[in-house]
């Protein structure tokens, strides 16, 4: 059954109605040659105007769980031989090594496993979020464990998560042996200094990967230290270490397109969480208004960093369309160019390159836009209508169901910028699980060509409602066409 607070706008086929509008377009730049106004735009307008903005409804659907998602399963090669400085290493290290499971409760299967470390000669572990994700969010489904390395199993209770830095904190009912030493202080690495990660690849037993710190990812929204070593799955929230034994990192993941480049979460996150847990009294009872207040702390400040200066113009043709460009997006372009072709498609599109884990099933606090110029000289107006009404593709909008959010609430209007007309359609879904977070998909279509069509999309992953109004009316206000003067002739 739908969810009875939302309804899909407008009520008619969206395609068709693409068809009309693209052929009133036709028609409308037609009547504009002839010196008249097409209907939508604004005649006789001096000022630049503030688009009106597309506005979604006011309130969320009523908020039910969704299902929990599926385990880690990827799958690698095994790991190289370690050197005989590594084998000292891990024979020293292995008592504080840990594997941690996600356990379903009903039937007492195992749904996903990783990999820990005892944190001095406490009873803490600390692992990444993404490997107790199952448990912190569906509490009642998921249980957690851990073996060490002489088989020895017992019960986790996870105490903190932090989720945009991708770590927890677990406490177990055995204590550590000093090995592994999260510092006070942050620790100086430098370039190519070796170090050592430990974990429990594939589910196929305890193992040691040698590499090399190689700098800090500039293009995460979050520090990340690169590892040129492998690390594979299952490795996830294991250790990574200096010779001496110092933690200097958490392994997270590793990039599939490229051979061992891996990465590590920075100890200096492990250490501020670390703080927090020995400042609590009791753990929360429920993780997910946790996990909420903090994609919302993230989205805040993904959604400051992107205005927090005027979007860059970019010319497609005779339009002006906003990007960009900066450590967290990256911007690509390609066309369809050929001398015998019926029309001519460019497409700039912008994307963040790092999103927030929430589960296997989802990920979040992510940022797209794109913009493609269609025209042709040859199709006839009609033909090209039904062109550009096919790439609109405004009918796919919320076409999948999504567990994890509500259906799309979509409003569709006819809008003016300072210097050009638009369809415009807004579309919301609400997250089930954490109040006050939605997605935001915003489509644009020009309507002032015949033979000619600037469709431009921007998709906000996890941002509260504020935020997303204020990212789409930003992102409405800068399309536009060029001046007179500056067109082609």
């Amino acid at each position: 059954m739908p969810d009875k607070d939302f309804m899909r706008f407008p009520p008619r086929p969206l395609l068709l109605a693409a068809v009309f509008v693209f052929a009133c377009a036709a028609l409308g730049a037609g009547a504009a040659q002839r010196g008249q106004t097409p209907a939508g735009a604004v005649a006789g307008s001096k000022a630049a105007p503030q688009p009106p903005l597309v506005i979604p409804p006011t309130a969320p659907p009523a908020t039910t769980p969704p299902a929990p998602g599926p385990g880690e399963t990827d799958e690698n090669a095994a790991l190289p031989t370690p050197s005989s400085a590594a084998q000292q290493l891990y024979s020293a290290a292995k008592a504080d090594l840990l594997q941690i499971r996600m356990i379903l409760k009903n039937g007492r299967s195992q749904s996903t496993v990783g990999s820990g470390f005892l944190v001095g000669t406490s009873n803490l572990v600390l692992t990444n979020y993404h490997v107790v994700s199952q448990m912190a969010l569906d509490p009642g489904v998921y249980g957690g464990e851990y073996i060490d390395t002489d088989g020895k199993t017992g019960p986790v209770e996870l105490l903190a998560v932090d989720v945009l830095h991708d770590l927890a904190v677990v406490r177990v009912d055995r204590e550590g042996t000093g090995f592994f030493k999260v510092p006070e202080h942050p620790v100086k690495l430098f370039q190519g200094q070796y170090l050592y990660s430990l974990g429990n690849p594939l589910d196929l037993g305890f193992a040691i990967s040698e590499g090399a710190y190689n700098g800090v990812i500039t293009r995460s929204f979050y520090e990340q230290l690169i590892f040129t070593g492998p690390i594979n799955s299952g490795m996830s929230g294991g250790p990574s270490v200096t010779a001496s034994g110092m933690v200097a990192g958490v392994n997270v993941s590793k990039r599939r397109d490229g051979e061992a480049v891996s990465f590590l979460v920075p100890v200096r996150y492990a250490q501020e969480l670390l703080h927090r847990v020995a400042l609590q009294s009791h753990p929360p009872k429920n993780f997910n208004p946790l996990i909420g207040q903090q994609l919302l702390a993230h989205q805040r400040e993904m959604i400051d960093r992107l205005l927090g200066e005027p979007l860059s113009i970019k010319t497609m043709g005779p339009y002006r369309v906003p990007v960009r460009e900066s450590q967290q997006l990256r911007c690509w372009g390609r066309s369809n160019f050929r001398l015998e072709a019926e029309y001519t498609a460019d497409s700039v599109s912008c994307a963040m390159e790092a999103a927030i884990y929430v589960s296997d099933t989802q990920q979040t606090g992510h940022v797209s836009m794109t913009h493609q110029y269609l025209r042709s000289s040859s199709l006839h107006p009609l033909p090209f209508a039904f062109l550009a009404s096919s790439q609109f593709r405004v009918d796919r909008l919320g076409a999948s169901r999504d567990a994890r959010l509500t259906r799309p609430a979509c409003t569709e209007e006819f809008v003016q910028t300072a210097t050009l007309p638009l369809r415009a359609v807004t579309c919301v879904r609400a997250y089930r699980k954490f109040a006050g977070l939605y997605n935001f998909t915003l489509l644009t279509a020009s309507t002032d060509d015949a033979q000619a069509s600037l469709q431009s999309r921007l998709d906000l992953a996890g941002v509260s409602f504020d935020n997303g109004l204020r990212a789409t009316r930003a992102f409405l206000s800068a399309l536009g066409r060029a001046r007179p003067e500056s067109r082609r002739r």
